[in-house]
């Protein structure tokens, strides 16, 4: 273990990785330790509040909008004007901080890259650190790389790349690492603060800024912290008021509630909403996991954006961002090209391009891919809405009327949970975990890049369906047992498909283990990364 100068306010205790004196300067140090002391009594409480909340959702399993922010719902404001840089969204890539990313989400040729600290990125030590080492070597253009293959990756011209938005880790995830007066740093103050204050003059240099989406967000209260945080860290480091632009991310079923107060709350940072799919079914069944049968979410899969609650959440988002003057963006297209079938390719593309259509047709300014090759895909479907504007912010969606109960009618969808629902599942769930745990956070399953915001879906949908006692249309009921065995199966699959020497090098018997417990556990862990950390190399 290391341990920083005695001087310095914060402990590094790891293995120091290459370059790591870089990013943890005394000054660097000092800043995270003020955020820190400033900060992190207030984010405990919010956490309180939210468990506060689930347990009233548990004892009402209803949600409504705030009777006291109608005021704020009703009220007459917009948020402060997009900077140049972020005027256009149309497309957004999203994707890890890792080198080979780095150069290849900037040359996408999507207008933004989502530079991903949290659900694409495990926290390894070597990814926080290099993760800031890569953006920075980007916006001074000292990165390239070569693989393994000898192909080699540089920058295209400056005004070829994508606008960086850096998405920090959630409120709920601290950075074992770093501690200040015995405590560790809320990995959110780790990553936000190490990036500000090494590049926010810098972006400033390059015609840019800090720009931010926000994570896992369940409250006005918690976008209010985070416009305290700015409102410090630009008079910290001597900025104007105002530089910093933040987006979030409407992926827990409580924020759906308060896009109007979440935007208020950020009005002189505010950029924007996005629509963040997997997260929300995930939230849904988290906050609803006791709520009965009208509760239960089929197979993931199964839960398009055309059913009616996710409707209800997509436009009502849609109708609040322009109402307010900022912009919505829409949900991913997780879908990787297959070198080898063209056919998969095709029936693939097809539904992302019905997908984008329906987004940009919508009202969205813009929407996610998670590959290079789907960047045309997306931008063709919004070119032909916006043509040369650079948005559609002037569409108000005033037809748009969305009720309390809409946006959590699950009961609404035909669909119901399948047997093959569960060993997919299953089968997605101990795949992603395993990589997880080796460090890789963005990971390429049966055709679809997932990261942890899938895990957490199947893992809560199995334990919502056993829970539930789910009858499969084969007959079998979902139970502890069963899921057991589709997992030991699961497990002989993969054994047999890498061969014993490349499973045995692997940690799949830990991913296996850790799937089981977070789905099987009668009390209901918050989220699989908080026990995954604690196996995290």
């Amino acid at each position: 273990m290391s341990a920083a100068a005695p001087s310095s306010p914060v402990v590094v205790e790891a293995q120091p990785v290459e370059r790591q004196g870089e990013v943890l300067t005394d000054a660097a140090l000092a800043f995270l330790a003020e955020l820190h002391r400033r900060f992190t009594p207030r984010r405990d409480e919010l956490l309180a509040l939210r468990r506060d909340r689930r347990a009233e959702i548990a004892r009402t399993s209803s949600l409504d909008f705030l009777p006291e922010t109608a005021g704020v719902r009703e009220g007459d404001w917009q948020v402060a004007p997009a900077p140049a840089a972020l005027e256009d969204r149309r497309v957004e890539i999203t994707g890890p901080t890792d080198r080979k990313m780095t150069i290849n989400a900037l040359n996408s040729g999507a207008r933004v890259w989502l530079a991903d600290f949290e659900d694409a990125s495990a926290p390894t030590w070597e990814n926080v650190i290099h993760g800031q080492l890569n953006l920075t070597d980007a916006y001074e253009r000292r990165i390239d790389f070569t693989s393994p293959e000898g192909k080699s990756y540089a920058l295209r011209p400056a005004e070829e790349l994508a606008t960086v938005v850096m998405r920090p880790r959630g409120w709920h995830l601290d950075e074992r690492h770093l501690l200040v007066d015995g405590r560790a740093v809320p990995g959110a103050l780790v990553d936000f603060g190490l990036y500000f204050f090494r590049n926010a003059q810098r972006l400033i240099d390059l015609g840019k800024g800090p720009y931010f989406y926000l994570p896992k967000t369940e409250s006005h209260l918690e976008a209010r912290l985070w416009n305290e945080i700015f409102v410090f860290a630009q008079d910290y480091v001597g900025i104007p008021q105002g530089t910093v632009r933040a987006t979030v991310l409407i992926e827990t079923i409580t924020a759906a509630y308060e896009m109007d107060e979440i935007l208020y709350e950020l009005r002189d940072h505010a950029a924007g909403l996005n629509a963040g799919r997997w997260d929300y079914l995930f939230s849904i069944v988290k906050n609803f996991r006791d709520g009965g049968t009208r509760f239960v979410l089929p197979d993931r899969n199964a839960v398009t954006m055309t059913a009616p609650f996710m409707r209800a959440y997509t436009e009502l988002l849609v109708r609040t961002c322009h109402k307010r003057g900022a912009h919505a963006i829409g949900g991913m297209a997780a879908f990787i090209p297959s070198r080898r079938d063209t056919e998969v390719n095709k029936v693939a593309f097809q539904k992302v391009k019905a997908d984008k259509d329906r987004e940009a047709g919508d009202g969205f300014d813009g929407s996610w891919v998670a590959h290079p090759d789907l960047v045309p895909v997306a931008r063709e479907s919004f070119d032909a809405v916006l043509g040369d504007r650079p948005n559609q912010k002037d569409r108000l969606r005033e037809d748009v009327r969305v009720t309390a109960e809409q946006l959590i009618d699950v009961a609404s969808l035909d669909a119901r949970p399948t047997y093959e629902g569960l060993r997919n599942a299953v089968q997605v769930g101990i795949r992603y975990i395993e990589a997880w745990l080796r460090g890789l956070g963005a990971v390429a399953i049966f055709n679809l890049m997932e990261d942890a915001a899938t895990a957490e879906i199947s893992r809560s949908q199995i334990w919502q369906w056993i829970n539930a006692g789910v009858v499969f249309e084969n007959g079998e009921k979902a139970t502890a047992e069963l899921a057991r065995r589709v997992a030991a199966e699961e497990l002989a699959a993969i054994r047999e498909e890498i061969g014993a020497e490349a499973f045995e090098a692997g940690r799949w018997q830990e991913a296996h283990d850790l799937l089981l417990r977070v789905s099987l556990d009668e009390d209901y862990a918050e989220f699989l990364t908080l026990p995954a950390y604690e196996l995290l190399g």
